[in-house]
């Protein structure tokens, strides 16, 4: 007999947020979570995203053990201003049981039911900024801290309860590319910026990128405004994200483009991989986590492309040629060998354009599922 509970509590809550490690304890290729993080985005009082946002956190038991964990969440600025009448799931994994996926989902289904909303789809955060999709392709890669892995049953338990594939995004680990491949996007670089006086900003300590934050989240509300279901950041999630991500970042590896009037243009932002720290981290800030996340920091050999915003009025104009030109004397300054997309909407092809010139291929591949009421 399978039942129910809705976890609540920071307790509670942190029980739901440990359930990965027990069926993901000797999978390789999973990354875990920082506890702290993860409790810090579901806490009402600390995550912006709940003005807008209700969610509910489930977790299914058989015979008094732990067996799956849901998260039913209802974005209504999606609801409401995109008219997307649908009911999110996130943070989903269960054990190879049908049943447990059904009962766990039916839960989410009751929740859309009850505010009359039209269908179910996820796996996917509470907003934009969060993980999403579960892997389709690439289950012997390894995950990163910004995404999702499972097993590659749920997807067969996905199919059987009903749900089609939605949305498709791609990703790809590849090697650093040489001076031969970057060669067009160097020759390219100076033209552009003396054609349009562009200011290039290239900071070098943590000080040096706060004043840039608040426009490169009103850019990439402007960037990524006509992507499906696509809701912009607030004020308030602003200051959340900058105290989320700053410390994982070298400043080096953000990039702002500035336009001779100082409107900002285009902006890059890569990420160190935390990978191997936070799988010794073992999910754990204290006592060594946090020394092994510093020096992952600072001694990576490995990258993650997180974001890339360019205005639509300066797309097509050769701006991605400065950006991946400054990327280039970066990662070989910093000894970088090896680079990650982290997941780009299929739909995005302005995005995929950037690799034209790399060897590039796709790695994994991850889907949202979707399904009527």
């Amino acid at each position: 007999m399978i039942s129910i509970q809705e976890k609540k509590t920071k307790q509670e809550l942190t029980e739901f947020v440990k359930f990965p490690f027990s069926i993901y304890k000797k999978n390789p290729y999973w990354v875990p979570p920082l506890i702290a993080e993860e409790l810090m985005s579901f806490d009402k009082n600390v995550n912006p995203v709940f003005e807008y946002a209700e969610a509910h956190f489930y977790m299914a038991y058989c015979d008094g053990k732990a067996v799956g964990r849901v998260a039913a969440i209802v974005n209504w600025n999606e609801v409401n201003d995109l008219e997307k009448k649908k009911v999110r799931f996130g943070w989903f994994d269960v054990i190879d049981d049908i049943e447990v996926s059904k009962v766990l989902l039916a839960k989410v289904e009751e929740l859309g039911r009850s505010h009359n909303l039209e269908n179910i789809e996820g796996p996917m955060g509470f907003s934009n900024l969060d993980k999403v999709g579960a892997l389709i392709f690439g289950f012997d890669q390894m995950s990163t801290m910004i995404t999702w892995y499972n097993h590659e049953y749920y997807i067969d338990h996905f199919r059987q309860l009903g749900f089609a594939k939605e949305k498709e995004f791609v990703e790809s680990r590849f090697v650093f590319p040489n001076e031969q491949q970057v060669a067009p996007y160097l020759k390219a670089d100076p033209l552009i910026r003396k054609r349009y006086n562009l200011k290039v900003y290239n900071p070098r300590t943590i000080a040096e990128v706060m004043p840039f934050i608040d426009p490169m989240f009103d850019l990439f509300n402007d960037a990524y405004a006509k992507l499906t279901s696509f809701v912009g950041v607030s004020d308030r999630q602003k200051k959340f994200f900058k105290d989320k991500y700053i410390d994982m970042v070298n400043p080096e590896f953000l990039k702002f483009i500035e336009d001779e009037t100082g409107k900002m243009v285009a902006f890059s932002i890569c990420m160190p991989s935390l990978t191997k720290a936070l799988k010794d981290a073992g999910g754990k800030l204290w006592p060594f986590g946090w020394l092994r996340l510093w020096w992952a920091k600072k001694h990576t050999d490995e990258v993650l492309f997180y974001l890339i915003g360019v205005d639509p009025e300066w797309q097509n104009k050769g701006l991605t040629a400065v950006i991946m030109a400054e990327y280039f004397r970066s990662f070989r300054s910093n000894g970088i060998k090896y680079c990650v997309r982290t997941p780009e909407l299929e739909e995005n092809h302005s995005i995929h354009n950037l690799w034209k010139f790399f060897n590039s291929p796709v790695t994994k591949r991850r889907a949202t599922f979707i399904k009527d009421l």
